[in-house]
């Protein structure tokens, strides 16, 4: 390989933020840190345009088999073990975020109730550190959803109103698929950016 056709491809890894520049210091692995790498990520904001840090509460955690949908987007066998959970995300001090996670029990070993409960960081950052899993990037898929129960109960809507869906699938390096989430947003006050004007508020 030609020294040009490597530093081709180490400038689109740093375009793609696997790989970051520190001058003076060489090129390292991007780390999941809060100020820099959240809102890349978290697209929900005020409809004012005020951006905020979400307040995290689990709300449920068990391990179930993949449903023939959750098995697709993962890259597994439908049946397979997984671990489900759901969070609710509160914005100054309202609770307007429901998410649905699914991940493989095989790339988390040993994840437990109580360490996710009890992570010290984000959810991602979390991947990391604990499971060397590292999430370079994400596709989504947005439409609209019907409040179920919990949902109801936690947002504080009808049954049956509509809130914001957006279907994630996360991925870690060769496009292995880690994580499977769906959110769904109250959005009487919050609206969900896209990948573009995410990134151009990072600039």
């Amino acid at each position: 390989m030609s020294i040009g056709t490597l530093r081709k491809a180490i400038d689109e890894l740093c375009a793609e933020n696997i790989l970051i520049r520190h001058q003076g210091l060489g090129t390292f692995v991007a780390m999941h840190q809060r100020d820099r790498h959240f809102f890349r990520f978290f697209r929900i904001v005020r409809r004012d345009g005020d951006k905020a840090y979400p307040v995290v509460t689990l709300i449920g955690f068990k391990k179930a088999r993949a449903s023939r949908g959750a098995a697709a987007a993962l890259g597994i066998e439908t049946g397979a073990r997984v671990l489900q959970f759901v969070n609710g995300l509160a914005l100054h001090g309202k609770t307007v975020l429901i998410e649905h996670i699914t991940v493989p029990e095989a790339l988390f070993p040993g994840l437990t109730e109580s360490k996710l409960r009890n992570r010290p960081n984000t959810l991602y950052n979390f991947y990391q550190d604990s499971f060397g899993i590292n999430v370079v990037e994400t596709d989504e898929r947005v439409s609209v959803a019907l409040a179920n129960e919990l949902e109801s109960a936690q947002l504080g809507v009808d049954v049956g109103a509509p809130l914001l869906e957006t279907r994630r699938i996360a991925y870690s390096y060769h496009r292995s698929a880690v994580e499977l989430r769906i959110s769904r947003l109250n959005t009487e006050e919050y609206e969900y950016i896209g990948t573009r004007a995410a990134r151009d508020d990072q600039k």
